[in-house]
């Protein structure tokens, strides 16, 4: 019996002790040991899943490239210094979801093992909402991700998320108010994607025509994000002798083929496309978007392949640093590069402010930005992560593509 008390106390003993180095380790109040996981005085680590293979590893690929010119940088230049009078050197973990859900999970979960502090700027819709509940469940903050989903930007639902990038019902209406405004009469065709992303891109479309004697949704189809083809939609809607296609698709090899299909059947309307898929070099051009009377987009990041933009200074830093800090030496054919090196300014910008190495800290720093003009931001835009239910980008520039870029579309046509 006194064996077995004494077998008994130094499990208690060893428990305790372990309680202790627990409360070092994980974070308790006080000292160093207030840290949550992923932050030490020195470093901070932050986690990236996107697609890196697949359709969509064009996009995929720079939404890694920029934060790592960004920080790639700012680490060269001696590291961040933060709220709290530390200086920090930024680490950037990196994982393919090849735009699964259930692989984008799969990531995140990893990420817990792998200590990381937070997720930020990966791409897509299902992809992050594949894991916003698990987030939230295990209070890593999930934030500046490349969706318009607006849920990731509701404090209520998402106390731990915060999206980067224009809900996709703000793009929608900007095409609409500038539709809606032109004074000519217009026939409107639809294909969007069939989930969320298609859905908010057309519901901020219809909102901004409502009420538009001069603009007419004569047709709407849907494609899932999985299929392979699109002809016999465009095909369909081409039936309709619309004038103006809003196409709210994401999948660029499904954008470039739809620019062709519609050629190839000789209708040649004028277009909208979102933001995420109107690159010049990796969509229009191959798609031969000169052929169409129009095709517009909207922007709040200035383009390195306009000549307007050639020898600005933000510009000319990015592309360096681009090829410096995240071995990307071409001048990006998708926006989703300057919209992650923009991401991680904005998270400068909040660990700036962070008074404590902690997860909450950062996130009351992070939704206490307001009116921060980021690097390669256009003249009118800005980062504001004041606003419930916005993200931290909420304005947008509609343009038109010359060619060779955009340029600033001051009315239709």
């Amino acid at each position: 019996m006194k064996v077995r008390r004494r077998f008994t106390a130094v499990v208690a003993v060893v428990s305790a002790v372990a309680l202790v180095a627990t409360g070092c380790g994980r974070g308790t109040k006080g000292g160093e040991g207030s840290a949550s996981p992923g932050i030490t005085d020195t470093t901070i680590t932050l986690g990236i899943t996107t697609p890196l293979s697949g359709a969509t590893a064009g996009p995929g690929t720079c939404t890694v490239a920029g934060v790592k010119a960004y920080f790639g940088a700012a680490n060269a230049a001696g590291g961040v210094r933060f709220g709290d009078g530390k200086t920090r050197k930024v680490d950037i973990k990196i994982y393919d979801d090849a735009y699964d859900p259930q692989k984008s999970l799969a990531n995140f979960q990893q990420m817990v093992s792998d200590n990381v502090f937070a997720a930020t700027a990966g791409l897509g819709t299902p992809t992050n909402r594949a894991f916003r509940e698990a987030a939230i469940d295990e209070k890593v903050p999930q934030v500046l991700v490349m969706t318009g989903d607006p849920l990731f930007s509701n404090r209520k639902d998402s106390p731990w998320q915060l999206g980067f990038v224009p809900i996709y019902q703000n793009e929608g209406a900007a095409f609409g108010k500038l539709l809606a405004s032109s004074g000519g009469q217009h026939k409107v065709a639809i294909l969007a994607q069939n989930d969320d992303y298609g859905k908010g891109y057309v519901d901020g479309f219809k909102q901004a025509i409502a009420g538009a004697a001069n603009v007419q949704v004569v047709r709407e189809l849907s494609y899932e994000a999985t299929d392979t083809s699109v002809d016999a939609q465009v095909t369909e809607l081409a039936a309709t002798g619309a004038d103006v296609f809003f196409n709210a698709m994401s999948i660029t090899p499904l954008a470039i083929a739809s620019l062709q299909k519609a050629q190839q059947i000789g209708w040649k309307p004028s277009w909208f496309l979102p933001s995420n898929t109107s690159s010049p070099t990796a969509i229009l051009q191959p798609g031969g978007a000169t052929a169409f009377p129009g095709v517009y987009s909207v922007a709040f990041a200035k383009a390195p392949q306009s000549p307007e933009f050639a020898k600005d200074a933000d510009v000319v830093k990015f592309l360096s640093d681009l090829k410096q800090y995240a071995n990307y030496p071409d001048t990006p054919a998708f926006p989703h590069c300057m919209w992650s090196y923009m991401v991680g300014a904005t998270l400068q910008q909040a660990f700036e402010k962070m008074t404590e190495p902690t997860r909450d800290s950062f996130m009351t720093a992070l939704r206490g930005i307001s009116g921060y003009q980021a690097p390669l931001m256009l003249q009118g835009t800005s980062v504001n992560t004041t606003t419930d239910g916005q993200p931290a980008v909420s304005s947008v520039v509609v343009q038109k593509y010359n060619g060779k870029g955009y340029a600033t579309a001051q009315t239709f046509g």
